[in-house]
């Protein structure tokens, strides 16, 4: 039996308008195809500007492409978030689709606890285990245990990063984008990071990456995707 790809980018093209600006056109990229699949960890290569952020957030759903789709594979059935109606793409963050970012975005006044254990209270997860395996994480990125009841909102950018991971990593989602996800961490942070990374690959996760630290980037790539192949025509 054929494995099926767990993300499928189609013929995807990318034209920014920039109205403001007497309605100027900028090409990103056009006719980029993209297949991951369980168990890939793919790291999006290219120079500065060629367009990996811009189709991280495609594959997301924050971007609407030109052209193209990108499905993603969601109870065993690819869906192409670029065309599925709203309630569906927030179907598929909650239970298939991570997005870890290098910054994150809180409500104030609550706690980095009550942070980390709502994709599991999210999911059906029952309270007490939630807040076990939420706190087995935050041990393990080294997170002290006076910030646990705090708001993240007044940590470091280091300390929002370890938060913002223990979040999208306590799931175990079927896919990952991981945006500069060691960005702002110590080598200590970062080493334990690449071993979440490659524990998830071990279990069939399927990740796309934007990494500028070599060194981790070697750790967890299975292959590089270079971006700049189907750079847009000027």
């Amino acid at each position: 039996m054929t494995q099926e790809a767990a993300i499928r980018v189609d013929d995807l093209s990318k034209i920014f308008t920039l109205h403001n600006q007497g309605a100027t056109s900028i090409g990103v990229f056009e006719a980029l195809k993209l297949e991951v699949m369980p168990g890939e960890c793919v790291v999006l290569a290219g120079e500065s500007g060629v367009g990996k952020s811009t189709l991280m957030r495609t594959i997301y759903g924050n971007y609407l492409p030109t052209s193209g789709g990108v499905f993603v594979s969601h109870d065993g059935a690819p869906v192409d978030i670029t065309k599925a109606p709203p309630h569906l793409v927030l179907e598929i963050r909650r239970r298939t689709l991570g997005y870890v970012s290098q910054f994150l975005r809180v409500i104030p006044r609550v706690s980095t606890l009550d942070l980390v254990i709502e994709p599991l209270l999210e999911n059906g997860v029952e309270l007490e285990e939630a807040r076990e395996r939420a706190i087995t994480l935050l041990q393990a990125l080294r997170l002290p245990e006076a910030h646990w009841e705090l708001p993240p909102s007044t940590f470091s950018g280091g300390e929002q990063q370890r938060v913002n991971i223990a979040r999208s990593f306590i799931r175990e989602y079927p896919v990952l984008l991981l945006d500069e996800p060691t960005a702002s961490l110590d080598a200590a942070n970062r080493a334990i990071v690449v071993e979440l990374i490659n524990a998830a690959l071990a279990k069939g996760a399927a990740m796309v990456g934007i990494f500028h630290d070599h060194d981790v980037r070697d750790a967890v790539a299975t292959r590089l995707f270079n971006v700049s192949e189907y750079k847009a025509a000027a």
